[in-house]
């Protein structure tokens, strides 16, 4: 049966005025029983703990959200027109398929690889992908108190 759509699309990342030096890919790849997710970034700020009530920078939290929009807008709150998280069943934060793993920073470099059964490669294509600031606790509703969208990137078809 013919496909009319991709078995894999593409988010390419870039930094934003909080952080201009990222880049980087995300891979979204059709496997059997969902989807295989890739990411590779470059300079990414290096951990900083939390101190004097200012939330740590890093882990990084790492989403998908829900426009394909990554205008910078303000540029001390960048990458609002990204909306919120992607969340087509209405699930509390945590558990939402817009939800992924932190990203640790190594000298400014991330890269990972993880399974989601929540979506397949279609249904995120003309989402955003984004990297916060923090990491996100995965509780705080509805989107983990992750902090500033530090980059930002489309997700297309390839």
């Amino acid at each position: 049966m013919f496909k009319n759509y991709s078995d894999k699309a593409v988010a390419n990342i870039k930094g934003g005025p909080l952080a201009p030096n990222i880049r980087g890919i995300v891979i979204f790849s059709d496997v059997p029983g969902g989807t295989e997710v890739y990411v590779e970034v470059i300079g990414l700020p290096e951990y900083r703990p939390a101190s004097s009530g200012r939330q740590p920078i890093g882990p990084h939290g790492f989403h998908i959200h829900e426009f394909g929009n990554c205008r910078v807008g303000d540029s001390e709150d960048p990458f609002k027109d990204a909306g919120g998280h992607w969340n087509p069943t209405r699930q509390p934060h945590g558990n939402h398929a817009g939800d992924f793993p932190v990203l640790f920073s190594n000298n400014g470099y991330a890269r990972m690889t993880f399974f989601t059964n929540k979506f397949r490669v279609w249904d995120v294509v003309g989402c955003s992908v984004i990297i916060h600031e923090s990491p996100d606790d995965y509780r705080s509703q509805p989107a983990g108190n992750s902090g500033r969208r530090l980059a930002c990137g489309i997700i297309r078809y390839c």
